[in-house]
């Protein structure tokens, strides 16, 4: 039995949450994989995987590419300030560049968190330089990341 509904979703149970995690480790596990292991048929798993992808538990399932195999070394943060009135020219921008991985506004001194990748200092002196355009920056190059992205909220529940 699931858990209460919320906005007309059901909650994930037990077993979706089992599901979520397989997929997470291994978005190309099969259904008859995660049937083995949850110990129920691949005809019950594909409803189940279907349903989470309806009710958006499940976005996509991606590939993660090494940007370092590409040349890209450089990661860094950028913290932006960015006027309110300024945010109707900012984001177009920001999403045409392909350097952004990840733009996010937030609290604080500054509006902005950008992550970025690039594969010299020069362009990322040059991106910074762009920038400012929209306000004063402060950024900060990743020298090791201890813990990549993860989805551990899962492993809360």
């Amino acid at each position: 039995m699931r858990k209460s509904e919320k906005n007309g979703v059901q909650a994930a149970d037990k077993t979706d949450l089992q599901i979520l995690s397989l997929l997470r480790d291994d978005a190309r596990m099969s259904v008859k994989h995660i049937a083995e292991k949850t110990y129920l048929s691949p005809t019950a798993i594909s409803a189940r995987i279907e349903k989470l992808e309806r009710d958006g538990y499940i976005e996509g399932y991606h590939t993660r590419i090494n940007p370092q195999a590409f040349g890209f070394n450089i990661k860094a943060f950028i913290n932006l300030e960015v006027e309110p009135v300024q945010k109707k020219e900012f984001y177009p921008y920001i999403r045409s560049c392909p350097n952004v991985v990840e733009c996010n506004c937030v609290t604080g001194d500054y509006a902005m968190l950008i992550e970025v990748l690039f594969r010299t200092t020069d362009e990322l002196d040059h991106f910074i330089n762009e920038l400012q355009h929209f306000g004063k920056t402060k950024t900060q190059i990743v020298f090791s990341t201890s813990v990549e992205h993860r989805d551990s909220f899962l492993d809360l529940e």
